[in-house]
């Protein structure tokens, strides 16, 4: 079929679905069919991953030492890397935080190959040993998905951002077949406004998700988890303690990420040595703990389903460190440190993947220490194992991610383990208050943040973060150099149509302003046209606004000076064009009845 034809024929089913089906109705149509494609490509994704890993690791031997994990990991991100390089052509990477910017300034679009490039490019960064996680890159894809629909169909904004809504939660319900969690998500991390307008389209794509998920992949939990001690209040302190633990190893893991990252960054021109760099600082950690070979979710099993020390210690096979009971709680802290360099080499490198699953793995990780320690200096009541691996995994996520909602939802629906809500409530809440001394955004919000591109759920600040600075400066204007005469002046101000003319030097360079109503006295007197130069008629500006300065700054910046009009220059403080307060003003009253409008 020629894409002509394609084309014809969404353009009729849009003018007959314009005709018989409304808005709302149509929204929650794309909800299904959002849920139905998110979950199927959270199970091609994890498909094609485990076909790659049954394929690079059938030679491997689970009791011996594997040189092959120097190899296969760097193999996977120089593969992936070439991918993104020659196919996709555009950068993938950081999923979430992708998303994140379309919502808050690419006024929810994402590129149609948005919808597979990040399945192909993390599938095999992860078949091949990256120690990175398959969520990001499946949010990503949902998202896209949600987005694409909803702009084939010409929605608005507003609805592109609830179906782009319902593609995460799609997403994440698929992949965990957790449909509670996958809700709280969206709410809490892409900040989705929930509404009346918007809770059915999210709930729907969501257990769709889930039905098809169980449809896909059969009807059990992500792990089998038992029940063997019931929590009680004599536990309060050692959760207490954990939260807040799990809180300080959350800020470790954000700030060694960001740091590892802005190394890799500088390399970016260099995309070998960048690759060597990443392939010398993961190979050996994979090859000293083969547990962070992956996304890790099969060593999480064995502290979740173990019920012996002989059943967790299977943790280390593979290792120099394999059947050495007293190594047991050294390699376990090991693994939870060293994983933020595992994976930010694999990404840092040139693979795809993102930090969902590796916030699970090192409070699991982390969790279970804390545990075995408690047990084993007996500093007070047993701590389940398994129990205590569940909380961290919760605790570090929430706080990474700044949602604790998702934490415990998620934990309490991929084991089934119902009974653990108090607790984890109180784990989540104390390592949550933690990270929140420290760091005020979550690990896929910070850059956004920074930038002032961050959406959140103040309106106004919403709004201000909507508003482009592109569409409100002008770009016309009239200017004069320093030397010129009064009289010349006179006509350049004929010509103008503002009350401003801006002074720039030969490079464009911002110097000062002529205020034409401050000259009105004396204009006509043409004596004075060959005594005063601009240089001397001229003022600095009130203040002057940069190019990327945000939209609560520039407001903040009018209210301060009562200004009418400011100039806006370049990093080289060269004038690119100026914003009047009243068309600002305007546009802002118009986006917060837009914004208001269900």
């Amino acid at each position: 079929m020629k894409v002509s034809d394609s084309l014809g024929f969404i353009s009729r089913l849009d003018n007959w679905r314009k005709n018989h089906v409304s808005n709302r109705e149509l929204v929650l149509v794309l909800a299904f069919a959002i849920g139905f494609l998110a979950s199927l490509a959270a199970y091609i994704l994890h498909v094609i991953i485990k076909v790659i890993e049954e394929l690079v690791t059938s030679g491997f031997h689970v009791t011996t030492i594997n040189w092959l994990y120097l190899i296969y990991p760097v193999v996977g991100i120089w593969l992936t890397s070439l991918f993104v390089k020659y196919v996709v052509r555009d950068n993938i990477s950081h999923g979430i935080t992708r998303v994140l910017y379309a919502i808050s300034t690419n006024q929810s679009r994402l590129k149609a190959h948005n919808t597979w490039s990040s399945i192909v490019a993390s599938a095999i960064t992860i078949g091949f040993g990256g120690s990175v996680g398959a969520e990001a890159p499946i949010v990503l894809t949902g998202s896209a998905i949600g987005s694409n629909l909803g702009r084939i169909f010409k929605l608005d904004n507003r609805t592109l951002m609830l179906l782009v809504g319902c593609g995460a939660t799609a997403a994440v319900s698929g992949i965990f077949k957790a449909p509670i969690a996958g809700l709280v998500f969206t709410l809490e991390v892409l900040m989705v406004d929930l509404t009346m307008a918007s809770l059915l389209p999210i709930l729907i794509a969501s257990v769709t998700a889930t039905c098809f998920s169980y449809f896909f992949t059969g009807g059990s939990a992500m792990y089998h988890f038992q029940m063997d001690y019931l929590w009680g209040l004599d536990r309060v302190p050692p959760t207490i303690l954990l939260g807040i633990a799990c809180g300080f190893v959350s800020l470790y893991f954000m700030r060694l990420m960001s740091w590892c990252e802005n190394g890799y960054g500088k390399l970016s021109s260099r995309p070998y040595m960048k690759l060597l760099v990443g392939g010398l600082v993961l190979s050996p950690l994979i090859f000293l703990f083969p547990s962070l070979y992956g996304e890790g979710y099969n060593s999480l099993r064995l502290f979740i389903e173990g019920k012996t020390e002989a059943d967790w210690m299977q943790v280390m096979s593979g290792s120099m460190f394999a059947g050495e009971t007293k190594f047991l709680l050294l390699y376990v802290g090991f693994v939870t440190m060293t994983k933020v360099f595992a994976t930010s080499a694999t990404n840092g490198a040139g693979g795809c993947g993102g930090t969902f699953a590796p916030s699970l793995f090192i409070g699991g990780f982390g969790g279970f220490f804390f545990a075995r320690f408690w047990n084993m200096q007996q500093l007070g009541v047993y701590i389940p194992e398994k129990n205590f691996t569940l909380y961290g995994m919760a605790a570090v996520m929430s706080a990474v991610m700044h949602a604790p909602l998702t934490g415990i939802f998620l934990i309490a629906e991929l084991t089934g383990g119902y009974q653990l809500f108090i607790p984890l409530i109180i784990v989540t809440v104390c390592s949550y208050l933690t990270i929140n001394i420290f760091e005020h955004h979550s690990i896929y919000a910070v850059r956004l943040a920074k930038q002032g591109k961050l959406l959140t759920h103040h309106t106004d600040k919403s709004i201000l973060t909507l508003m482009s600075m592109d569409k409100i400066i002008d770009h016309e204007f009239t200017s004069v150099d320093p030397d010129m005469e009064m009289g010349k002046l006179v006509h350049a101000i004929s010509a103008s149509r503002n009350d401003y003319i801006p002074v720039l030097n030969e490079s464009g360079k911002l110097l000062g302003e002529i205020d034409i109503n401050k000259l009105r006295h004396i204009i006509f007197r043409t004596e004075l046209y060959h005594r005063f130069h601009v240089s001397q008629l001229m003022t600095p500006p009130a203040a002057t606004l940069g190019v990327n300065d945000p939209m609560e700054d520039v407001m903040k910046t009018f209210e301060r000076t009562g200004a009418q009009y400011l100039p806006v220059v370049n990093i080289e403080e060269q004038l690119v064009g100026y914003i009047s307060r009243a068309h600002l003003y305007s546009m802002y009253r118009q986006f917060v009845a837009d914004f208001s409008a269900e």
